[in-house]
């Protein structure tokens, strides 16, 4: 069978939401929401399916807002400092009297006849007689009944989501329960033959299901109800009849993966025997192949299956049906404008959807691309942010003022960037800095030392790792910083993080026999490097020039990943031999270490003198608990940790 490739005939983004709506709406699929009633203590985020009245007046009896006397206000006037009116003191249940008054607490009943509370601080009791040294209007200090809410007046209007605070005004009217609109049913459907649902299944060539579950999470968080169905493996009469059995139950069906053009992606040619495909393939990028159809009356949406691309697509075409089914107002997007930290590329005729980290970098926002692949989870929780490049873009240059899309909503920016090379001593120190400074958060984009130290000579990160031999001095670092930070407007530091080992990874037990850099050029040596730039792949070839090593002669030397702990899981797989990285990450994953050299790991800091982020980092650098927590991942040494090296002419440690 040939693949289905209707979906290389691509329409806007634009044309297929407004298509998708339209036949929606045609279908009746927002009408008549189904209503079921719930207590109103548990009703927490749903939506009110009419307008709820309160059954009893918030309060519902006339009651002293103060600590003080109740009296008939009448009886106060003319009361001053230096001609007090003097009342007297009535028990609790004695009938009032002209000139009587009652004492009372916040919240208690105002006793009949009287009609205004004086505060304690005005009133002076002397045995059975109260003297008043101020006036009293009629009701003052009173909360009178129905003065919050009136019996039958409308306690929240008709299709209102549900808030704490409502709970409260519901509870004090009287309302125990509350009818809401049903939320939508949605079926999540993981298909593929090489996905599995435990990790007890799986081994190379199979994939875990992570899908399914962070899809059926978005649908919690739309209000949605979310049900993850078994895996369908690639079988068009397997998905035809997992699809109409959800038909029968579901409100809402999401497929994932099957929407491409190869032989075993069933959805589209599934989707149009069971009902109407109303687009197959949306000029965006990554989520191209979109299937939206309609099979009796439901929406029916077929996602691709890298994590990026299903996330995106769910945001584009399955969130807001799932908020109109049970009548959740779509909030507009959160939008900042940010610098663009690097180039971005992108094919005219798509749309493409870039996630970034966004940080304030001295008073400018900045936004940094992250990794653009469809199947990079970790792309998802990095970022904080959403660039869109338009179909007629062919791509935007460095420097750049952007439009954002911000991912967490209105929560403030209050991101550190880390931008150079990796070392999990950076990730602790994020941890820590959690810790220390609230809403606050370190993310990492690991590019290498000289990356690092160009993003704080432009000012595009607050924090950058380098560890750059100078072969001429044997000095880590400190040339580098000096010379291409100099006469920077920007205040910076060079801080000393570690010194740790670095050197060769290798299986554990050491199968092939790898004692130093000379094994890799053996024919049986397969090898896997670092990203050009960094300062681990720099540290490698100046050693393999002291020893007359050409890299040519070692089989992988090509072969580049772009963190530590990716070098030494290239190992663990199987994927190579020997890997060059530090001894930390061989530990992590228990394999074996062959050291090569010791190399001096520190960080430039870019902040404004008074920023306070800034202290609580050199603190943190310096703290035993620090120290410890790294020290204990192996081939660290933290006890100069925090020493400021060198900075600018304009720092404070000048």
């Amino acid at each position: 069978m040939r693949g289905n490739k209707s979906y290389l005939n691509c329409v806007q983004r634009q044309q297929a939401q407004a298509l998708w709506q339209q036949k929606l709406v045609k279908y009746g699929f927002f009408e008549n929401p189904r209503i079921e009633t719930v207590l109103s203590e548990t009703s927490l985020g749903r939506v009110t399916a009419a307008s709820i009245y309160a059954k009893q007046s918030v309060p519902h009896y006339n009651g002293s807002a103060m600590d003080g006397i109740a009296v008939c206000a009448e009886d106060t006037y003319g009361a001053t400092e230096t001609s007090p009116r003097h009342l007297r003191l009535l028990e609790k249940g004695e009938q009032y009297v002209p000139g009587g008054c009652y004492i009372v607490d916040t919240g208690d009943v105002i006793p009949a006849r009287t009609n205004a509370v004086v505060m304690i601080e005005d009133v002076h009791l002397d045995g059975n007689t109260a003297e008043v040294i101020s006036a009293a209007a009629p009701w003052q200090h009173v909360r009178i009944i129905g003065e919050d809410i009136a019996a039958n007046e409308i306690v929240l209007p008709e299709y209102h989501k549900i808030t704490p605070v409502d709970i409260a005004a519901l509870l004090s009217a009287g309302i125990e329960h509350i009818p809401v609109v049903q939320q939508p049913k949605v079926a999540v459907i993981p298909t593929g033959d090489e996905i599995v649902a435990t990790h007890a299944e799986l081994k190379p060539g199979t994939i875990l299901d992570v899908n399914s579950h962070m899809l059926a999470a978005a649908v919690t968080e739309w209000g949605g109800k979310p049900v993850r169905m078994p895996i369908v493996k690639d079988k068009r009469e397997a998905l035809k009849q997992a699809v109409s059995n959800c038909l029968q139950e579901f409100d809402v069906i999401i497929i994932n993966a099957g929407t491409s053009a190869g032989t075993e992606d069933f959805t589209s040619a599934v989707l149009a025997e069971l009902g109407e495909v109303i687009v197959h393939g949306v000029a965006i990028k990554p989520g191209k192949p979109v299937v939206l159809a309609i099979c009796q009356g439901k929406p029916v949406i077929g996602l691709p299956g890298y994590p990026v691309s299903a996330m995106l697509t769910a945001d584009l075409f399955v969130r807001e049906i799932i908020l109109a089914k049970h009548k959740m107002q779509v909030l507009d997007e959160v939008k900042t404008e940010a610098v663009l930290t690097k180039q971005l590329v992108s094919n005219i005729g798509v749309e493409e959807f870039i996630r970034v980290s966004v940080g304030n970098i001295q008073g400018r926002l900045v936004a940094v691309p992250l990794n653009r692949g469809a199947g990079i989870i970790s792309s998802l929780t990095k970022a904080q942010g959403l660039v869109r490049l338009e179909q007629s873009c062919a791509g935007i240059s460095a420097g750049t003022v952007v439009p954002v899309k911000l991912l967490r909503g209105n929560q403030p920016i209050n991101n550190l960037l880390a931008v150079g090379s990796h070392d999990m001593a950076l990730e602790i120190l994020g941890s820590f800095l959690r810790r220390r400074a609230e809403n606050s958060s370190l993310s990492c984009a690991n590019v290498g030392s000289m990356a690092g130290i160009m993003a704080i000579r432009n000012n595009e990160a607050h924090i950058a790792g380098i560890h750059l031999l100078d072969d001429k001095t044997g000095i880590y670092n400190l040339s580098f910083a000096q010379k291409l930070l100099a006469n920077r407007s920007n205040t910076w530091q060079l801080v000393h993080l570690a010194m740790r080992q670095q050197g060769l990874i290798v299986a554990l037990g050491n199968p092939k026999n790898i004692h130093s850099l000379i094994d890799l050029s053996r024919p049986d040596v397969t090898f896997v490097n670092r990203q050009r730039g960094s300062g681990t792949r720099m540290l490698l070839d100046f050693e393999l020039g002291k020893m007359n090593i050409s890299p040519s002669e070692i089989y992988g030397y090509e072969k580049e990943v772009g963190t530590h702990m990716a070098a030494a899981a290239s190992i663990l797989a199987g994927a190579a031999d020997a890997a060059i990285g530090v001894e930390a990450a061989a530990n992590a994953l228990n394999l074996d270490f062959i050291p090569i050299a010791q190399e001096q790991y520190d960080i430039i800091l870019n902040f404004e003198s008074n920023d306070q982020a800034q202290d609580i980092i050199l603190e943190i650098l310096k703290s035993p608990e620090f120290r410890n927590e790294v020290e204990a991942l192996g081939g660290y040494d933290l006890s100069d940790a925090g020493r400021v090296i060198t900075c600018s002419k304009d720092s404070q440690f000048l």
